[in-house]
């Protein structure tokens, strides 16, 4: 349960992960100049560095995406850490606890009632 994460964070690690990966091909990609590996070595850099740049594109895409979802997201206060936390869609986990919120009473997690506070008699 540790590793899941709220949506906004979940775009913003792909975007994390892009950047990182794209940055890492043309590094790989200048290894073929710099250690001169001749023509082959020339190829190879021309497609990491493209892939690479393809790769930055996209993350840059996905921050984009994100950063506008964020704008028109909900922000609730979080039951568990009481915590401002943003939510998109009808559920969502907190960003800081990963408590799973929801604005459905139907897909409230067992232990709340319709009101969306804790059962009485819920145990932890």
């Amino acid at each position: 349960m540790r590793l899941k994460s709220s949506k906004v964070n979940e775009f913003r690690l792909w975007g994390l992960l892009l950047t990182m990966g794209g940055m890492l091909l043309m590094i790989v990609g200048l290894a073929g100049i710099v250690f001169d590996w001749g023509q082959a070595g020339r190829i190879i850099a021309v497609i990491c560095m493209l892939i690479g740049a393809i790769s930055m594109l996209g993350s840059m895409a996905i921050y984009f995406m994100a950063g506008m979802m964020s704008t028109s997201a909900v922000v609730v206060e979080c039951p568990e850490c009481g915590k401002p936390t943003k939510m998109l869609g009808k559920t969502d986990r907190c960003m800081f606890c990963k408590t799973i919120l929801s604005m459905d009473p139907k897909h409230a997690p067992s232990g709340q009632n319709q009101s969306g506070t804790e059962a009485p008699n819920a145990h932890r």
